[in-house]
């Protein structure tokens, strides 16, 4: 026989008890080091440089469009205390990437290293806009930072 209970009623399951807000995570993704977003971006252009090469016959306008993602997602996936770096090695990316790409006409090592050069000259403008990117982009998460650290301390940022 079931024992008898006191207080016959069915008692709620208890509620739990409220969280304090949560904290925004980080995007996801890898965390580089300034060394490792250069290998990053450029083992990642020198494979877009062959695709480039292969399926838009070496166009140096879609090498250029493709740049840009390259150059967002590097700046993204650098180490907070690396960010400097993002801007700095997407040029150098840049420039990997555009060896299989730029014509060197049948002069070996003089000839493409020509053909580089004018390539840098005539492609300047994707050049630009992917280091702002990346720049923009490194010093948009160095100030969210600095605000997520003055807020921890109980601070305005200025």
């Amino acid at each position: 026989m079931p024992s008898a209970r006191r207080g016959s009623a069915v008692r709620p399951p208890p509620v739990p008890a409220p969280t304090a807000a949560p904290v925004p995570r980080q995007p996801p993704g890898p965390r580089l080091t300034g060394l490792g977003a250069g290998l990053f971006c450029g083992a990642v252009m020198l494979l877009v440089g062959f695709a480039a090469l292969l399926l838009f016959d070496g166009s140096q306008v879609a090498y250029g469009v493709l740049f840009l993602p390259v150059c967002a997602l590097t700046a993204v996936w650098v180490r907070q205390g690396d960010l400097p770096a993002a801007p700095v090695v997407v040029p150098i990316g840049f420039a990997v990437g555009l060896l299989p790409v730029v014509d060197g006409s049948g002069g070996g090592l003089p000839g493409r290293l020509l053909g580089l050069v004018t390539a840098l000259a005539t492609q300047a403008l994707w050049l630009y806009a992917g280091t702002l990117i990346a720049g923009v982009t490194a010093l948009g998460r160095r100030v969210a930072l600095g605000r997520r650290r003055a807020a921890v301390r109980g601070r305005t940022p200025v």
